[in-house]
C-alpha cells in the first residue's frame, strides 16, 4: 500500500531586504490564515460575548492583534513618537477596550461588527506591516531603539525583538481566541 508524502512549506515573500524579516511575515500570515479559518463561521454574538464580564471577547483581542502589530510596527520601523494607529487603520490605539477593567462590560464601539469588519482590520494592518518590514536590514535588526516607560525607566527593543513580539504576541491571543470559542460552545452546548 502506497502512501502520499504530505509537504508542509513556509514560503518567505520577495522583495524583503532581511530573510529574518521575510520568514516572521510568512509566519504571521500563515497564522492570520490559520486563525481566520477558524473563526470563519463566528457571528457577531459570539465576537461580543464575554465569559464574565471584565473579561475579553474575541472581538476585542481581533481588534487588539491589529493595533498592537501597527503600533510597535510604527514605533520600532518608522521611529513614530507619539504613535498612532488611526491613520492606518481607521480606529483608535484603545479602540479594542484593552486593558479592560475588572467587572466591566466589552467595549460598545465593537457591539454588532461582525467578523468582516475584524479581518478588514488585520488586513489593513498587515499590508502596512509588510511594507514597513520588507525594508528592515539585517543592521535595524541588531539596532535598539531606546523607549521611555511610564515609569520613567528606559527599555532598549531590537529590530529582532520586535519581530519576534509580534509573532508571539499574535500566537497567545490566537490561543485565547480559541479557547473563548470553546468556552462559548460549551456554554451554548448546556442551554
Amino acid at each position: 500500500m502506497a502512501t502520499a508524502t504530505v509537504s508542509r512549506r513556509l514560503d518567505k515573500p520577495k522583495g524583503y531586504r532581511s530573510s529574518d524579516a521575510a520568514l516572521v511575515m510568512a509566519s504571521m500570515d500563515d497564522q492570520s490564515r490559520r486563525l481566520f479559518d477558524e473563526i470563519k463561521d463566528i457571528t457577531p454574538d459570539e465576537l461580543q460575548w464575554q465569559p464574565h464580564p471584565g473579561m475579553n471577547t474575541i472581538g476585542m483581542l481581533l481588534a487588539h492583534l491589529a493595533i498592537v502589530e501597527t503600533w510597535w510596527t510604527m514605533v520600532i520601523v518608522e521611529k513614530a513618537e507619539p504613535a498612532s494607529v488611526t491613520p492606518v487603520l481607521g480606529i483608535g490605539d484603545d479602540d479594542d477596550g484593552m486593558p479592560i477593567a475588572e467587572g466591566a462590560a466589552p467595549i460598545a464601539l465593537l457591539n454588532g461588527k461582525d467578523l468582516a469588519y475584524y479581518r478588514t482590520l488585520n488586513d489593513k494592518a498587515r499590508a502596512y506591516v509588510h511594507k514597513q518590514a520588507a525594508g528592515i536590514t539585517d543592521a535595524d535588526l541588531d539596532a535598539e531603539t531606546v523607549r521611555t516607560r511610564p515609569d520613567g525607566s528606559s527599555v532598549g527593543i531590537s529590530g529582532r525583538w520586535y519581530l519576534y513580539h509580534i509573532l508571539e504576541h499574535f500566537s497567545g491571543h490566537y490561543g485565547q481566541i480559541l479557547l473563548l470559542r470553546h468556552l462559548y460552545r460549551d456554554r451554548a452546548a448546556r442551554g
